[in-house]
């Protein structure tokens, strides 16, 4: 083995990517923009009195921005309203006949659509509270009530408590450990909610512990820590060669959260960047900032450059003016016939 293949620093240029991009591209007002959104939402208030119903009504309807593009979904709950912590309290103290809504263990297999109007308890469908939140699709009703139930039968209510226990809880010998153990201590039990991926409870918790950690430093640390991969995030790690130089080359889904997926990636690049020198307000480590930052070159949003509309995913991108370009690897995203026949 040469020098050079020993001394090979597979993060190398990777690290000088995301520098770049996190210059071009990252939003200097990200803590404000956060801050902002716990505000507006009460959450500031809420976590320090414990108040959880405030906190569940922002998650639920965080949640309803799933699939669909955020001006729909703001014109659908401006329309008709969402779920909230004290109408499906309400429902749930009149005894609900239907044995699904017992608790969050018996909740599992719910099956309710919205269009068809059935379930997997046909025979109650017509007393049940469950359909009545005229939310977008019957999943998300599944999700307010599945969240209800984790709440009220695993968090006896009190979500600023549970996080509290959950992060108190976590261990780990080194900082990345320890980082890893509190996300997974929170997302963990949370994977289990209806209707809810790592993708939107890393984005919604990191937006509820960075803007409500006046008072709670493991919340920030926390909230800092977590990273959202959609698939933005992960194609610009596939066209660049990131993926390839690091030997985790994948298709979307799960294993961007995997050993050496994207997420371990970015948190890894993001520790190696000081992003005080981007703002003196951020913290020193801020992989969320870093992530945002690759999501607002790539979205539509924002810079909107590294994305299928911009590039033909059969080719290499031919984006010249792009800060990257001369270091890019430029992958195509999907191998056509001819490139799989060179490849093998």
């Amino acid at each position: 083995m040469s020098v050079a293949a020993k001394a090979f620093d597979p993060l190398g240029r990777a690290e000088s990517l995301i520098r770049t991009v996190c210059a071009v591209a990252g939003s200097m007002s990200f803590l404000e923009e956060i801050d902002d959104e716990a505000r507006h939402a009460g959450l500031v208030r809420a976590v320090a009195l414990a108040d959880t119903p405030p906190i569940f009504d922002w998650l639920v309807t965080t949640f309803s921005f799933q699939g669909i593009s955020d001006r729909v979904a703001r014109g659908y709950i401006h329309k008709h309203g969402t779920a909230s912590w004290s109408a499906i309290g309400a429902s749930e103290n009149n005894a609900p006949s239907c044995p699904k809504l017992r608790s969050y263990w018996h909740f599992e297999g719910c099956r309710y659509d919205k269009t068809s109007f059935t379930c997997a308890e046909p025979d109650h469908i017509d007393a049940c509270a469950l359909p009545r939140p005229h939310l977008r699709n019957g999943r998300l009703n599944q999700t307010a009530y599945s969240l209800y139930l984790f709440v009220r039968d695993l968090a006896n209510d009190d979500l600023v408590g549970w996080i509290d226990s959950q992060l108190d809880g976590a261990k780990g010998t080194t900082r990345v450990e320890l980082e890893a153990a509190r996300q997974e201590a929170l997302i963990g039990p949370l994977r289990n909610v209806y209707g809810v991926s790592d993708k939107i409870l890393m984005m919604t918790l990191s937006t509820l512990l960075i803007g409500a950690r006046e008072q709670r430093p493991t919340w920030l640390e926390t909230g800092t820590a977590m990273i959202a991969v959609d698939t933005l995030v992960h194609n610009f790690l596939h066209r660049t060669g990131i993926l390839q130089d690091c030997g985790s080359s994948h298709a979307y889904g799960a294993a961007c959260y995997g050993p050496g997926g994207c997420a371990e990636i970015i948190r890894t690049v993001a520790g190696r960047i000081d992003t005080r020198t981007l703002n003196p307000a951020f913290p020193q480590r801020f992989a969320r900032f870093v992530q945002n930052a690759i999501w607002r070159l790539c979205s539509l949003d924002g810079l909107n450059l590294c994305n299928g509309n911009r590039i033909d995913d059969r080719r290499a991108c031919q984006i010249g003016y792009c800060h990257l370009h001369q270091r890019c690897g430029r992958i195509p995203l999907k191998l056509t016939k001819i490139d799989v026949k060179t490849i093998t």
